[in-house]
């Protein structure tokens, strides 16, 4: 049995359905809405539904009963996550979380034989795994690397205030860099009508470096590394700017509006954009992946069950874990890849700066 938590929302939607797909097992649909739970797996096979308040540990514990694997969907996951892994872990069963990266260390003594992963998800999550996999299937070593991750889509209220606790109360530190194999504060600058390959629009592109990026750039052995949020709207950029001194109801409410309105009118999408500098057979290379999808939550569901599948197949060993780090980089993007349109991953064999913008919307 596998527990999905938020089954039926934007991201455990995607997720529950590439289960059944794969017939990873027996499902158990989980949220506060048990006719939109009871709508889902009423579509599905082997699918149930059960009502669940994640707030309740009573309700928690029930829904948790009997599942081998759960799986949360839901959040705030900051707020939830350390909550959901307990439970499930008294149920004795292995957990896959799509955020809850910062509780890794607040529960690494409680797994025991089983198996907690966190930050499951596309960012963070295939933020990490795609360098990994880019480094691994075609470098022989890398040296340098530069990422923009971009996101044209509307933020729930729970999206929004995982978003703003990853920028502000996490390892996230902006204007940070790797540099000479070290954290290097300071390193870089706001980049504002920058124009990037595959993003239609001049974008404002935010460098930070946070903790997933320090593990990458520790694990390829990175001499120097940028990393980019690549913003496509002025609403989202302005309310960035004013998130850190509002108070976080009222900034989370602000994120919700500014991507409504940026959004308006246009195509979501998530794109990431990541250049490798390094030796390939012998010979220094520069190449350019470049990942698109047509949405976030598409993107993050596939990644959470292609995560899911990696702990049913025990290809991830007992204990906590980041996705990033724990997942096998060039089996999870295959799999990835294998899911109809989800996402298109092309590797051009030439710097970011070379390359061309494509037309908004296409895929």
């Amino acid at each position: 049995m596998i527990g999905i938590l938020g089954g039926y929302g934007a991201v455990g939607g995607h997720a529950v359905r590439l289960l059944a797909r794969w017939g990873a097992g027996a499902l158990r649909i989980g949220g506060r809405d048990d006719v939109r739970a009871k709508q889902l797996a009423a579509r599905l096979p082997h699918a149930e539904a059960v009502a669940v308040d994640i707030g309740d540990p009573a309700s928690l514990a029930t829904f948790v009963r009997g599942c081998h694997l759960v799986v949360n969907c839901a959040g705030p996951a900051h707020r939830i996550s350390q909550q959901v892994t307990f439970a499930a872990l008294m149920a004795g069963a292995h957990l896959v979380d799509a955020g809850g990266g910062g509780q890794l260390d607040h529960v690494r003594t409680a797994v025991g034989e089983r198996t907690a992963l966190y930050d499951a998800g596309a960012l963070p999550g295939l933020s990490g795994l795609l360098p990994r996999w880019f480094a691994a299937e075609h470098f022989d070593t890398v040296h340098a690397l530069t990422a923009y991750t971009g996101v044209l889509d509307r933020f729930t209220a729970t999206g929004a205030d995982d978003y703003l606790d990853g920028v502000l109360d996490g390892a996230n530190e902006p204007l940070a860099a790797w540099r000479d194999g070290a954290r290097r504060s300071g390193a870089l600058h706001r980049l504002t009508n920058h124009r990037l390959p595959y993003f239609v629009r001049e974008v404002t592109a935010f460098p930070y470096l946070d903790a997933e990026a320090e593990r990458l750039a520790h694990d390829v052995s990175l001499t120097h590394g940028s990393w980019y949020t690549a913003v496509d709207g002025e609403h989202l950029a302005t309310a960035l700017a004013e998130a850190r001194t509002a108070a976080r109801a009222d900034a989370v409410a602000a994120l919700c509006r500014a991507t409504a309105l940026d959004t308006a009118g246009r195509t979501p999408y998530a794109t990431l954009l990541v250049q490798l500098d390094g030796v390939r057979a012998g010979r220094p290379a520069t190449r350019t992946a470049v990942l698109r999808a047509p949405g976030i939550a598409q993107l993050t569901g596939a990644v959470t069950a292609v995560a899911a599948l990696a702990v049913l197949r025990g290809e991830v060993p007992h204990g906590t874990h980041w996705a990033d780090t724990a997942l096998d980089p060039v089996t999870a993007v295959a799999r990835l890849r294998d899911v109809p349109g989800v996402c298109d991953l092309r590797v051009h064999d030439t710097a970011l700066h070379e390359l061309t913008t494509v037309e908004e919307g296409a895929l």
